[in-house]
């Protein structure tokens, strides 16, 4: 009761509220947008979990006074926010310069929230994307052209993606072809997809943990892509350069030998919904070209409209 009474004497407070009392909310809603913004387009999202969840054990221990837990914490929060800071430290400093060098208007405060496709339409994009990704890759392991291509899920790719070529492109064999071909500008670095569009290539991933347990066979594109499954829970498709053999690395393990068949059976399996990866095999020859049909269309005029909202 003795918190209720705090927090109902601390509310009279501000009410009616003034001007600066409005200013005040404003600016902090910002900067709380910025920061849920800043963790969703990093690798931060599980340590503000645990964060919150440290501070919800917090202070049901100041409730029932479970005293040693309650210092034990106090000492974690005391030393926790210095942590952070050097953890973050250039994610941070990026952010900080990122801020420094733009015009007022382009910050993302002026621009509109973006907003999620239905489940409907992003299983389409999805269904489409994995398509073109097993078309090119069985194109470049019969030319042998190296190409290393992730497929972001939960865990946002945002401080990779800042080290590439922004493109918005729908993806396509002939779209994968340029992009990874040999004498392209782009072909040493990664393509980045999000929600089934190529977001970005050209990207430089982080190297593995243990770089001197991965087989010495491997070349830099796998320890990239063992790095980077490592690092999030992306998929990575991996093209060697010098025997074509397709591979995917997930959860730091790299698994070698696919085909363009097994590699969509398990881009599916590991992408679209079980209702919708259901229904995709069960089709027969003609429902699905319609379906292709139907996911290339829609694909289309997703594509339109985020053309129409860039320019």
């Amino acid at each position: 009761m003795e918190y209720l009474y705090e927090f109902k004497s601390s509310l009279s407070t501000i009410f009616p509220p003034t001007l600066w009392d409005i200013i005040d909310i404003i600016v902090l809603s910002y900067l709380i947008y910025k920061l849920i913004s800043f963790v969703k387009d990093m690798r931060a999202g599980g340590l503000i979990k645990g964060i919150v969840l440290l501070f919800a054990v917090y202070l049901v221990a100041n409730i029932v006074q479970m005293k040693t837990l309650k210092y034990i914490l106090e000492q974690v929060f005391d030393v926790g926010i210095l942590a952070i800071i050097i953890l973050f430290q250039p994610e941070l400093r990026r952010t900080l310069e990122k801020v420094g060098h733009s015009r007022i208007y382009n910050l993302s405060v002026f621009s509109p929230f973006s907003v999620n496709a239905d489940p409907g339409e992003l299983s389409s994009r999805w269904s489409y994307a994995i398509d073109a990704i097993c078309e090119a890759c069985e194109d470049l392991s019969y030319t042998t052209t190296g190409a290393l291509i992730v497929i972001e899920r939960e865990t946002k790719l945002g401080e990779q993606i800042n080290t590439g070529t922004m493109l918005n492109a729908t993806p396509s064999k002939e779209v994968f072809g340029n992009i990874f071909y040999p004498k392209a500008p782009l072909h040493d670095g990664a393509v980045v997809m999000r929600d089934g569009i190529i977001l970005a290539a050209g990207c430089f991933l982080p190297k593995p943990e243990r770089e001197e347990l991965i087989n010495k066979e491997l070349g830099s594109r796998h320890r990239a892509a063992i790095g980077m499954s490592e690092n999030s829970d992306a998929l990575i498709v991996v093209v060697s350069e010098e025997t074509g053999t397709i591979s995917v690395a997930e959860n730091g393990q790299l698994e070698r030998g696919f085909s363009r068949d097994s590699l969509k059976k398990y881009l599916r399996g590991k992408i679209l919904p079980e209702k919708t990866q259901s229904k995709t095999f069960k089709s027969g020859d003609s429902k699905q070209s319609r379906k292709k049909s139907k996911e290339a269309k829609a694909f289309k005029g997703f594509s339109k409209n985020k053309q129409n909202k860039d320019n």
